[in-house]
């Protein structure tokens, strides 16, 4: 009895793994999509952006992980590059990202990450815009890691920092507080001033570019909230460094 109800046991897991795996990168991509036919964009400061991205001119671009949900659906290059995580949730956005497009490389800083860095650079080298989460995938929310600003540093690439903010929204009680714009809400896209970094950039000179990313995304953050008149319920950037 107890072979069976193992045997019952695992393959309703399985069964539940597989919906999972199969189903939710479409519900993602489908609700994606609703969000791209109601919601009404706008942004500021992003002319530079937009004409890199119209020239084919290569960068990278770096949001906050609880800004991911909306990125694909201002993208305007010719195609985009970001590292998802190896775990279940990083497959699901793999999967998900794929329908739209969006080429996925797989690491994070506690597996696989020197193997992800250099499948972004190759990626870059092939003629990809990158897409970098500084505070992923596990945080601490609104604090940057090191790896973009090196990421940088390789490919000579300059860091646009972006973020959004939306008039109807629902966060997540989750680690990065994730931010769930609605149906019919108005987007509000803030780009920030770009970094650059040499490629002779000293230890010293590495991590005062890192502070300053992180020191642009929480700006913008704040005014992208302020402007559609948000309070950032349950996020911590009114208070961030």
């Amino acid at each position: 009895m107890g072979g069976t109800s193992g045997r019952h046991r695992w393959w309703r897991e399985g069964i539940f793994l597989w919906l999972i795996m199969e189903l939710g990168p479409r519900l993602i991509s489908g609700a994606l999509w609703v969000l791209q036919l109601t919601v009404r964009i706008r942004f500021v400061r992003g002319d530079e952006l937009l004409r890199r991205w119209a020239n084919r001119e290569q960068s990278i671009i770096a949001f906050w992980h609880n800004r991911a949900v909306l990125m694909p659906i201002p993208y305007r290059g010719a195609k985009l590059c970001i590292m998802n995580s190896q775990s279940r949730d990083g497959e699901i956005a793999t999967r998900a990202a794929a329908r739209w497009g969006i080429h996925s490389v797989r690491g994070s800083a506690s597996r696989g990450g020197a193997k992800g860095f250099l499948q972004l650079v190759r990626a870059y080298r092939d003629g990809y815009d990158l897409a970098v989460v500084p505070d992923g995938p596990r945080g601490p929310r609104y604090v940057a890691k090191v790896g973009v600003i090196q990421l940088a540093r390789v490919t000579g690439a300059p860091i646009y920092p972006v973020t959004y903010a939306a008039t109807r929204v629902r966060r997540l009680r989750n680690w990065d507080r994730l931010v769930l714009p609605l149906p019919f809400a108005h987007v509000v896209y803030i780009v920030g001033e770009p970094l650059h970094v040499p490629r002779e950039a000293t230890d010293e000179a590495i991590e005062a570019l890192r502070a300053e990313l992180e020191t642009r995304l929480v700006a913008i953050t704040r005014e992208a909230e302020a402007t559609v008149g948000g309070t950032d319920d349950g996020d911590d950037v009114a208070t961030a460094a």
